[in-house]
């Protein structure tokens, strides 16, 4: 890695942008250029090629995405795949335009076939149909890993993708709407162990810090204990953000021979996870031990699961010479310290 190079995070405000940015700078990465959405609506094909030709970065890192858990994909299908889409073609053909030969794309695990055998390789890719509950935000995935093969086909560009599973860490979304499965589960967990304190203040300070608390929710906090979609026992394999976004800049900066030689021009993207997984409910265990809370936990079989398991084979990565290092109760510490503010 040259500590020199102009480096643009797009995204550098969620959670796996600012991750990225974090170890950037540990590595002594000073030259690291961002935008907020307020400053750079990157759905803005015009404002998008004006940055780039006036910033001309060396390197890009596409963490910028519309996310959110099966509520958010199921609800707003339109959103996800327009802003998706539009946020990752404007950004690799800017970034071509303006002579960028190295980005790095963030895709998900949610690009595999729902009935895929397990653990997921990369060779699954288009070989099934996609669990409906998130495929218009996957196909947009698979369309930037596209983009960035056609790229570097058509171009000769190195642009590279890296497929994270279910990621979780400081920066995450805790709205209860719009979150994934553990940040949800963090919030849920502690504002019924706020209410079975009957500790309104700490309830009226969280409220105001991650927003508004629906009467669902109310009504659970009064009822003495934790309701969880689905069945709980769907398995997940969860990835401490920060091991992401140390396996983010190794993948970047793998010369382009190694690289070249462990992918191939049409099947390019590197998977990314833990190394196991474990049930949804085993997961609700091991958020209540790490905050603290001592009441009943219930699933609502009503709601839907998702698919039965997401793990990632992670095995070409790790030959590379990258390896997770942070445990899942370790990391939910750091995590739950995180929502907290210390």
């Amino acid at each position: 890695m040259n500590p020199q190079a102009k480096i643009y995070v797009a995204g550098h405000r969620g959670m796996v942008g600012s991750a990225i940015v974090r170890q950037l700078k540990a590595s002594r990465c000073e030259n690291i250029v961002t935008r907020s959405h307020a400053e750079l609506d990157l759905t803005n094909q015009a404002a998008v090629n004006a940055f780039f030709a006036a910033e001309k970065p060396d390197q890009v890192y596409l963490a910028a995405a519309k996310v959110g858990g099966i509520y958010a994909n199921n609800t707003y299908p339109a959103q996800f795949i327009y802003e998706n889409l539009m946020i990752e073609a404007n950004i690799i053909q800017a970034a071509h335009a303006n002579d960028v030969q190295q980005l790095l794309f963030l895709g998900s695990s949610c690009i595999y076939p729902k009935a895929v055998p397990q653990p997921m390789r990369e060779d699954a890719l288009l070989t099934g149909v996609l669990e409906a509950t998130n495929e218009p935000y996957a196909i947009a995935k698979i369309a930037g890993i596209k983009l960035c093969e056609s790229y570097n086909r058509q171009y000769g560009r190195d642009h590279r993708s890296v497929m994270p599973t279910n990621l979780y860490g400081p920066g995450d979304n805790y709205h209860l709407a719009n979150s994934h499965v553990l940040p949800a589960m963090i919030r849920k967990l502690h504002l019924c162990k706020l209410a079975q304190a009957g500790d309104s203040a700490g309830i009226a300070a969280d409220e105001a810090k991650y927003g508004e608390i629906p009467a669902d929710i109310r009504a659970m906090m009064q009822s003495g204990k934790v309701t969880l979609w689905g069945t709980g026992t769907p398995y997940r394999e969860f990835l401490h953000v920060d091991d992401m976004a140390v396996a983010s800049i190794f993948v970047m900066n793998l010369d382009k021979p190694t690289y070249d030689a462990n992918t191939q021009p049409m099947l390019s993207h590197i998977d990314v996870g833990y190394g196991s997984d474990l049930t949804i409910k085993e997961a609700a265990c091991t958020v209540a031990e790490v905050v603290g809370y001592q009441g009943e936990i219930e699933f609502d079989t009503s709601k839907p699961d998702g698919t039965y398991r997401k793990l990632m084979d992670s095995s070409r990565l790790e030959k590379l010479g990258w390896k997770a290092t942070i445990a899942l109760k370790q990391g939910l510490l750091l995590a739950y310290n995180d929502y907290l503010g210390k």
